[in-house]
């Protein structure tokens, strides 16, 4: 399939997403795409300080040129995380409480309102939010249009994250980053022109982002070749299908070559219309992400400054790289499957275990519902296991076609301007290493490192990343 193609199919198994337009100059469309999406309605364009110069000001601009009724809201902020504070500010906005929504912003110490009680009745009085940002914004407006019974539109500025065309909200709430369900934007106005431009370190972020795809479509292989989670065939053709030719070009990606900027981005959008297709972020995301998301929850800093999702998200692909170059060395056809039985814990001491990794985490109980929830008994081990030891040699030869090793990536990352170390970050070695058993109890979602506790390998894939010679050696 070509680009146009490709699209197209997405577009065609979307649950959400109808319009997306890609290319030079094409925010001048915005005005139009509003109206045939929300005939009638009355828009707020949502930027912040940086978006607003960059590309809200022309498109609140070509709105009011179109007769469409718009106001405008700029968050004032240097740096903000999707928190829910903000989601109660931009709940405000939609409703056109934009003193109130002021206030909260201006509030550091705003309460945050209770997820299950912040819907609010669908009015024709509302604004539709136009959303000109990358990925905080997004998803802030993201899920307060979903809190109205409504959708919007938005106008990305990098090509900097997944998230534009994904169902589903990363947010913190009460320091636990969550992905909320809510439906994806209805139309996607993505200007080539002005997301080249972007600074070059939010299109190496993206480019991660995008190649975070790699390790979780295989840790995706591992959970449907033991029954845990099916692949779902839209939305794998979508997610991977592309990705290699997505990701070939990561100089051109670094030299800001429009072309090449574009193929991460329709890369990353096709992402979420993936996870929009399996109402999930499983095509996108698995351990990768969650190295990321104890960062955020943890408000983890690196010379005063908030990290980028892309860039920890670097460091977790990084690292699972590094991780199934271990597995492969391992010949698991020779697994003692008895005894890997004999020794699996119950689901008590597992809780338990839990309750001790995330006694002082931001969210203590994190593990322990997550834990709950995807535990098997020893019986359902015992015949994963089993189908493991038969068919490890079809699956390894699978698993090595869709990785890439450690060592390309990290050369890859490097051409692009992305993090190749987690010190440049701000996180140690020490501390990566720490974080291993936080991300395997840490969501529902069955990975890897869950396959490895049950085989008894986990030790044999996790320690050697720290051993002299490692990906991570300490």
């Amino acid at each position: 399939m070509n680009s146009k193609e490709r699209i197209a199919y997405a577009l065609s198994v979307s649950t959400d997403t109808v319009v997306f337009e890609m290319g030079p100059g094409v925010s001048g469309k915005a005005p139009a795409v509003f109206e045939a999406c929300f005939p009638g309605r009355k828009a707020v364009v949502v930027a912040d300080i940086h978006t607003w110069p960059v590309l809200g000001e022309k498109v609140y601009g070509c709105f009011r040129k179109a007769g469409i009724p718009v106001q405008q809201y700029i968050i004032d902020k240097e740096e903000f995380h999707a928190e829910w504070k903000y989601v109660d500010m931009v709940d405000r906005i939609v409703e056109g409480a934009f003193a109130a929504a002021k206030r909260i912003e201006e509030d550091p110490a705003a309460p945050e309102s209770d997820p299950q009680q912040a819907f609010r009745p669908a009015s024709d009085d509302y604004y539709i939010l136009v959303s000109v940002g990358a990925g905080v914004i997004n998803d802030l407006c993201k899920l307060a249009s979903h809190h109205h019974g409504q959708s919007y539109l938005t106008l990305p500025t990098a090509a900097s994250v997944d998230g534009y065309s994904s169902f589903g909200a990363s947010i913190t709430w009460h320091g636990a980053k969550q992905t909320f369900e809510c439906p994806a934007p209805v139309a996607i106005v993505a200007d080539i022109d002005v997301i080249a431009a972007a600074p070059k370190w939010m299109t190496a972020a993206g480019y991660a982002d995008l190649a975070a795809k790699v390790p979780a479509g295989a840790e995706w292989m591992v959970a449907d070749f033991v029954g845990m989670a099916p692949i779902q065939e839209d939305a794998w053709h979508i997610s991977q299908d592309a990705l290699d030719e997505y990701l070939a070009d990561p100089a051109g990606v670094a030299a800001g070559e429009p072309d090449a900027i574009a193929g991460v981005f329709e890369g990353l959008t096709l992402s979420g219309i993936a996870m929009q297709a399996a109402r999930s972020s499983r095509p996108a995301s698995c351990c990768d992400h969650l190295f990321s998301h104890i960062l955020d929850m943890e408000g983890h800093r690196y010379g005063g400054k908030l990290q980028s999702h892309g860039f920890q998200v670097a460091v977790g692909t990084l690292t699972m790289c590094a991780v199934f170059d271990e597995l492969f060395k391992l010949d698991l056809m020779q697994l003692d499957v008895d005894a890997c039985v004999a020794a699996w814990p119950s689901l008590e001491d597992e809780q338990a275990r839990a309750l001790e990794l995330f006694a002082n985490f931001p969210a203590p109980d994190l593990g322990y519902r997550e834990i709950t929830r995807k535990y098997a008994d020893a019986a359902q081990v015992r015949v994963q296991l089993q189908k493991l030891k038969a068919g490890w040699p079809d699956l390894k030869g699978r698993l090595q076609e869709q990785m890439y090793s450690f060592r390309e990536m990290q050369e890859r990352f490097r051409i692009v301007g992305a993090p190749t170390d987690p010190s440049q970050i701000g996180v140690t070695r020490e501390r990566l290493k720490s974080m291993f058993p936080l991300v395997q109890l840490m969501r529902f979602r069955f990975n890897v490192l869950d396959l490895a506790r049950r085989g008894c390998f986990y030790d044999a894939i996790v320690d050697p990343l720290f051993a002299p010679g490692g990906a991570w050696e300490l």
